[in-house]
């Protein structure tokens, strides 16, 4: 088991982040002044580094940095929890 950290923003990367991802942090910072903090979690042994409510930082599935953007305008189809669309109608 893996625990998540929190850290501020122009802190250093928690020392627990993988140093394949600081780059792409500091990126991140310098794309959004006004953010205020990061939040690691892991998901599937991967870490997410998530920038406030705006983009989360982690790896793919051969160890790259990957970007997710968290913002609906940048939202993959059919992962908006408000989305209507009834896909699971044979549940019923």
């Amino acid at each position: 088991m893996q625990l998540g950290a929190r850290w501020r923003v122009g802190d250093p990367p928690h020392r627990s982040v993988p140093p394949t991802l600081h780059d792409s942090i500091a990126l991140q910072e310098a794309q959004h002044p006004g953010a205020a903090s990061w939040t690691l979690t892991w998901l599937e042994g991967r870490p997410r580094c998530a920038l406030d409510d705006l983009v989360i930082v982690t790896l793919d599935a051969e160890g790259r940095p990957a970007l997710i953007s968290t913002s609906s305008e940048h939202s993959i189809p059919g992962t908006d929890p408000d989305d209507d669309d009834d896909d699971d109608d044979w549940l019923s």
